[in-house]
């Protein structure tokens, strides 16, 4: 390539603008003559170094490059929509599953609200069962109470009056008489 590129100068130098006329046009006094022979010999000097063979070649190796990039990169690509489509796929499938997880929390959560109302209630139905049973309890208790402080009272009452009314002839006249019916019960 350098020898190529000082052939050129020097074929530029020997035409210099001051030798150039006007005249025939085979002439080397002639600037278009010498532009030619300049661009012919350039031409001669790159087909002799065998230049547009190795600029073939090199193009040649160039789309082969671009050729194995270009089938690399459609292989890449469709690898990529394989990949894509698999990941599509993938997350449909996750959303599917995320919806039946969420469905059978609902499920579950109703399942789980539902026994906890019926358990409550149990409780309460419990709890309301104890405390009746606790006021009967209490109220049979005061009751009793009520009716023992009530005999007691009746018993001092009724003996504070046979206190005051019995008299001590009376008195022997009532033993006499329990006595006599024990008597008659006895025989």
């Amino acid at each position: 390539m350098i020898r190529i590129a000082l052939a050129a100068s020097a074929a530029a130098l020997a035409a210099l603008p001051a030798q150039a006329a006007t005249g025939p046009f085979f002439s080397l006094g002639n600037t278009n003559f010498v532009v030619l022979l300049a661009f012919i010999l350039f031409l001669a000097i790159l087909v002799y170094f065998k230049v547009p063979g190795l600029l073939m070649k090199m193009l040649d190796k160039r789309a082969t490059t671009i050729r194995s990039e270009l089938d690399e990169a459609r292989a890449l690509r469709e690898e990529a929509q394989t990949v894509l489509a698999e990941f599509e796929r993938k997350q449909k499938d996750v959303q599917d599953q995320a919806q039946r997880i969420v469905a059978q929390a609902r499920t579950d959560a109703e399942d789980a609200a539902r026994q906890a109302k019926a358990d409550l209630e149990a409780s309460i139905t419990r709890r309301m069962a104890t405390a009746e049973e606790q006021i009967a309890s209490a109220e049979a208790s005061a009751v009793r109470e009520v009716r023992n402080r009530a005999i007691e009272v009746a018993t001092a009452a009724a003996a504070r009056v046979l206190k005051e009314r019995m008299t001590g002839e009376r008195q022997n006249r009532l033993i006499d008489e329990s006595i006599g019916t024990v008597e008659a019960k006895l025989h």
